[in-house]
């Protein structure tokens, strides 16, 4: 029997939030799982085929070109089927995608991957924030989408390990055979729990905030404070880029730091990160009603620590711990992000919203590697996290504009 999604006002039990926090985040962390299915395999494949990795390269960029199309679209069919049917879909294209890899032969095969994968990753904003905004209670949001942040997070964590562990074990092709086994796991684990997926999907009448003809799906393309969204998340995710994609060479050229402590410093990002959305759960729902302030301050205290690191004043060692005070400052703001794109969005139109917005953060990482790896190419390591703080500092002023123009939605 299928449990009734509540409407905004009704208070479920801690235990069922609970749970669907908990089934959402495993999907979460699923997700980011897969952002790593390849890249963490490159240094193994230019051993075993010879490729370049700037052939490899291209493959991450297929997969987010891919993923950052079909998220935008994604967010419409889960609108008009809901987001339960669509979140088993994405776990079983990762199914697939790691059994391709397992079988792949040539470069042709790793680019099927990388659209499978790519396809499977496309919905899961849409999904996630779906099921959360219809079946969590509105005040523990806060809470919801600090569970979700750090869920990501501890997947980009899982990855590295699970995969060097099977590969040290029985070799790369096993770990693909053994991850597509770990999404097996996961897509019975939502099965199982598949009554506290449920949603509704949007009806065809007119969606508040859109005008006469809203019935209209692309309705959504009008609003000004979606295209805010966009931007933020754009802006927001070229810093981030920019650290995965740099951080550990420039520490490494700039400060002399070995390569093995520079990459411990953005493990340190990375975990400080989570750490931070944790706290900035509680500070979402305690501040709920000036979400986009809390964001614009923690996106400038964190673009001015970028900013000091890029300077380089306080010494090798210092500039480590502020890269790494960065996440945990970007990390406090993400709950806050999350609630305050909820404020913006339209209820009947939650997925085509979160689909559109997010898509920013493909669009973000595709850009961050072309524009500052011409920076790289030249030698401008320092302007390279100068300009990712100037980047962060924008998408501050870019979140207060979010705000402003929520209230007039």
């Amino acid at each position: 029997m299928q449990s009734v999604v509540l409407s905004d006002d009704a208070q479920r039990p801690w235990r069922e939030d609970a749970r669907v926090m908990g089934l959402v985040g495993v999907a979460h962390a699923s997700s980011h799982f897969s952002h790593l299915l390849l890249p963490l395999m490159f240094p193994v494949l230019v051993q075993e085929f010879g490729w370049r990795y700037a052939e490899l390269g291209m493959l991450s960029s297929l997969f987010f070109v891919i993923s950052g199309l079909g998220q935008a679209g994604a967010g419409f069919v889960v609108d008009r089927w809901g987001a339960r049917p669509v979140l088993m879909t994405s776990i079983i294209l990762y199914i697939l995608a790691c059994l391709q890899a397992y079988a792949a032969q040539s470069y042709a095969g790793l680019m099927v991957v990388a659209v499978l994968a790519g396809l499977g990753n496309a919905p899961f904003h849409p999904v996630n924030f779906t099921i959360l905004n219809q079946r969590v209670s509105t005040h523990r949001l806060g809470y919801a989408f600090s569970v979700h942040g750090v869920s990501g997070n501890l997947g980009w964590a899982l990855a590295p390990v699970f995969f060097s562990v099977c590969a040290a074990w029985w070799g790369w092709r096993h770990a693909f055979l053994a991850a597509s086994g770990l999404y097996v796991l996961i897509l019975v684990l939502l099965v199982i729990n598949r009554q506290y997926l449920v949603t509704t999907p949007a009806p065809r009448a007119a969606t508040p905030g859109l005008g006469a003809d809203s019935e209209h799906a692309l309705a959504i393309l009008r609003m000004p404070v979606v295209w805010w969204c966009f931007f933020f998340f754009l802006l927001s995710t070229v810093t981030l880029a920019v650290v995965q994609n740099f951080a550990v060479p420039i520490l490494n050229t700039l400060h002399g730091i070995s390569l093995e402590k520079a990459s411990m410093t953005l493990t340190a990002y990375m975990l400080l990160g989570a750490v931070g959305i944790l706290i900035g759960g509680f500070l979402a729902a305690r501040f709920a009603q000036v979400t986009d302030r809390v964001v614009a301050l923690c996106m400038a205290a964190a673009a001015l620590l970028m900013a000091l690191c890029a300077s380089g004043w306080l010494g090798p060692q210092a500039t480590l711990w502020l890269l790494a005070l960065t996440g945990f400052a970007v990390g406090i703001g993400g709950p806050s992000r999350d609630l305050m794109i909820k404020k913006g969005t339209p209820k009947e139109a939650t997925g085509r919203v979160y689909g559109l917005v997010y898509s920013g953060l493909d669009v973000g990482f595709a850009l961050s590697p072309l524009v500052f790896g011409v920076f790289m190419d030249q030698g401008w390591y320092t302007a390279t996290l100068l300009g990712a703080a100037v980047v962060l500092f924008i998408s501050a002023g870019v979140a207060l504009g979010v705000g402003q123009r929520s209230a007039k939605t």
